[in-house]
């Protein structure tokens, strides 16, 4: 078994005082917390739920201080009792970490092995992390949208806030699974790398409706909902009967208004969208279906950014503000 550092890096976010303070820290493995596997971490991602983790108006982070990150992929160094291999690669994500449990941002972490995914055949770690929690969700929510009965001959289907991680990772599987995908998004500019996604059609979020009429004209066979609010509510009132929306966002707020209108007259479907609590085995499924029939094919060209620890401040800050697109990796120094 390979020796452990008596220290290592780790990105600190520490809210006892007034305003929190993010700084690289030396930590021991003795500080990671709970755990029967201990990984060396290789790459870790920047997610907007990272961004609140690491500000104390986010609300999210449930211990301070806390290394945040809501996903890793590395190797095992140590696997306790958990009957794991040393040296199997690995990725974590859901559950507690970088919420409740230290998380990716930080050269070692130390985690259940109920929370393992033993790392697909053809998926990199860094590839892993391209995708991560936001492309995990985007494949639960093209699944639900699957089973719910959406094919490809359906008609379009709508992503929302589609410059971000769950979105663009949505766009580049609808594409590819054939169906006719538009992306919607604020951001004039992002056209063109979109439509490099796979998009047939991109449109400002402005001209999708107005969020107080209950019904508007029936446009969607399907969507992928990364913002919830007043989008969201456009949204329902849009599609075509017997159609579901898969929602995981609250970028656009976390109130929803709407009437029963779409529900009871057109028959459309709601689905709630949880990575979170995604039971282990099911979770373990979605990543070998991420590896193969759901693989996007610009996988490498979702991830836009990368960064080291010392550059995730402002990797933070964009994400949070809004700025960000694509997904953005974090290179750690095994």
């Amino acid at each position: 078994m390979p020796e452990l550092p008596l220290s290592f890096r780790a990105l600190v976010a520490d809210s006892s005082g007034p305003d929190t303070q993010l700084t690289l820290q030396s930590l021991s493995v003795d500080s990671l917390g709970e755990g029967d596997v201990t990984v060396a971490v290789t790459w870790s991602s920047v997610n907007f739920k990272d961004a609140l983790a690491s500000h104390k108006d986010g609300k999210v982070a449930r211990i301070d201080p806390i290394v945040p990150g809501i996903d890793l992929a590395g190797t095992i160094v140590d696997p306790g009792p958990s009957g794991l291999d040393v040296g199997t690669s690995v990725l974590v994500h859901g559950y507690d970490i970088g919420v409740a449990h230290h998380g990716g941002y930080s050269d070692y972490a130390r985690v259940p092995a109920g929370w393992i995914v033993p790392m697909p055949s053809g998926l990199s770690e860094r590839q892993a992390m391209t995708l991560g929690t936001a492309g995990f969700t985007a494949a639960l929510s093209i699944i639900a949208l699957e089973e719910h009965g959406l094919r490809r001959d359906a008609g379009p289907v709508l992503v929302t806030g589609a410059t971000g991680g769950v979105g663009s990772v949505a766009v580049s599987i609808l594409a590819a699974r054939g169906y006719e995908v538009t992306a919607v998004t604020g951001k004039a500019d992002a056209a063109e790398w979109l439509s490099s996604l796979g998009a047939r059609d991109v449109v400002d979020r402005a001209s999708l409706g107005d969020p107080s009429r209950p019904l508007q004209r029936e446009k969607w066979a399907g969507a992928v909902d990364c913002v919830g609010g007043e989008t969201l509510a456009t949204v329902l009132a849009s599609l075509r009967y017997g159609a579901t929306v898969a929602a995981s966002g609250n970028a656009g707020g976390a109130s929803l208004s709407t009437t029963v209108f779409p529900f009871i007259l057109r028959g459309v479907t709601l689905v709630g969208i949880d990575s979170v609590r995604c039971p282990i085995e099911r979770r373990r499924q979605v990543w070998e279906r991420l590896a193969e029939d759901l693989r996007p094919p610009a996988l490498d060209n979702l991830a836009t950014d990368e960064v080291d620890l010392a550059g995730l401040h402002l990797a933070l800050a964009r994400i949070r503000n809004g700025s960000n697109r694509g997904r953005t990796l974090v290179r750690l120094s095994q």
